[in-house]
């Protein structure tokens, strides 16, 4: 167990935290319920805290984990540290393996797509359930929506803009917000006291570095989708997500015909923070994944 900071709401965080020794660092989690597992994976810049309302739904009915990506949340942040999305996942592996998770629901967001699903895609037999939203899985620079901000992002100008001025935590996600009133700012406080400062924003910058690092790999994974066809999954759209629009939605469809789907329009890209009763409920009402309750 650790001991948590004092400026965390233990009222909307009333979790024990618990560090899964990695290599690379000390990784944060929490571990919450008995059951059927669900597992939680977040992005950028995003960390267990944003599961809370998901974890208190189902913890009476699953063991629900949430880890912190090594450089996020109450996670190590080294310098030095590998932050590929290609190394997050291998560190998930570690971490699934290390608590001998079985016959799991994957819940992903954002990069947490990236870094969730190839554990699914190497293990399909270990995966009863997929829940994905405002997520993706191949390389985005062929789209000009992507390509051209990265291209800013990965010039020194966006190393200063996310290393000196936070531009992760402090502007990217309110802007992502479908209706930034509900990022208040006591909830955005738990965001920023993250990432105080440079050298804990490292994580942050390799994820925005990484929509174009990472396509090779994204792709690699993406060729194999197919082997997801066989498991339940419930795809979920913030569809004010100014970032992630819905026509990205579309290709996940034509990915994943099986799945079933929910479009949430109020929402944007944050749907665990801005429609988070409504997704619990979206996810108990999925018999396939809720078979247990």
């Amino acid at each position: 167990m650790i001991t948590h900071p004092a400026w965390l709401d233990r009222n909307e965080y009333p979790f024990t935290g618990r560090t899964f020794v990695h290599p690379d660092g000390r990784i944060h989690y929490v571990d919450e319920g008995a059951g059927p597992v669900m597992l939680f994976v977040h992005g950028t810049p995003d960390w267990s805290f944003g599961f809370r309302h998901l974890i208190k739904a189902f913890r009476s009915t699953h063991r629900c984990i949430a880890l912190d990506h090594l450089g996020f949340g109450l996670s190590d942040k080294p310098a030095n540290a590998d932050y590929t999305v290609e190394a997050h996942a291998r560190r998930l592996q570690a971490f699934i393996d290390h608590l001998g998770l079985k016959d799991l629901t994957l819940v992903a967001t954002d990069f947490g797509g990236g870094i969730g699903l190839p554990h699914a895609l190497k293990h399909p037999q270990n995966v009863k359930g997929l829940v994905l939203y405002n997520t993706w899985m191949w390389d985005l620079m062929p789209d000009k929506r992507f390509s051209s901000p990265s291209a800013i992002m990965n010039s020194w100008l966006g190393r200063l803009l996310y290393l000196r001025f936070g531009f992760s935590v402090n502007v990217m996600m309110p802007s992502a917000y479908g209706d930034r009133s509900k990022l208040t700012k006591a909830l955005h406080a738990h965001y920023k006291n993250v990432l105080p400062d440079a050298a804990a924003r490292t994580a942050t910058f390799a994820c925005v570095q990484e929509i174009a690092g990472a396509g090779p790999f994204w792709n690699e994974q993406w060729r194999m989708i197919h082997r997801l066809r066989d498991i339940p999954t419930l795809l979920c759209w913030g569809m004010k997500d100014r970032f992630f629009p819905g026509d990205l939605l579309e290709r996940w469809k034509e990915a994943l015909p099986h799945a079933q789907v929910e479009k949430f329009a109020s929402a944007g890209h944050f749907v665990h923070e801005e429609a988070a009763d409504a997704l619990a409920q979206t996810i108990g009402q999925l018999p396939e994944l809720m078979q247990s309750r």
